[in-house]
């Protein structure tokens, strides 16, 4: 059975990302959303963000909601922020396959993967 997960790591503090809020949507015309989360202690969903049934062949996208976990975490940053919502847009092909999205994040770069 397919599923979709993320991790999300602050580079600039060298910890997870904890309270991080996600939202997953389809790109499907028009786009829907699917779903939301927040991240726990280790930076993680609990479980699978999508799997089972609903876990299906498409374009999806994970808007990160960094701009207000970096408030959060009190450091020097400009107004207005450099980065707020990430959109991380990506293909599932493969229903059976566990799809992995991480976010290595700093108040001023990103980068992601695919993850195993």
């Amino acid at each position: 059975m397919g599923r979709l997960t993320t991790h999300v790591l602050d580079t600039a503090l060298g910890r997870p990302a904890e309270g991080l809020k996600i939202d997953l949507w389809t790109q499907d015309e028009p786009p829907m959303h699917v779903s939301s989360h927040t991240t726990n202690a280790d930076g993680r969903i609990d479980g699978a963000i999508l799997e089972g049934d609903a876990f299906k062949v498409g374009t999806y996208e994970l808007r990160f909601h960094a701009g207000d976990y970096l408030k959060a975490t009190g450091g020097s940053l400009p107004d207005p922020l450099f980065l707020d919502v990430i959109p991380i847009r990506f293909g599932i092909a493969d229903e059976e396959g566990h799809y992995h999205v991480p976010l290595l994040l700093s108040p001023f770069g990103y980068s992601t993967y695919r993850g195993s």
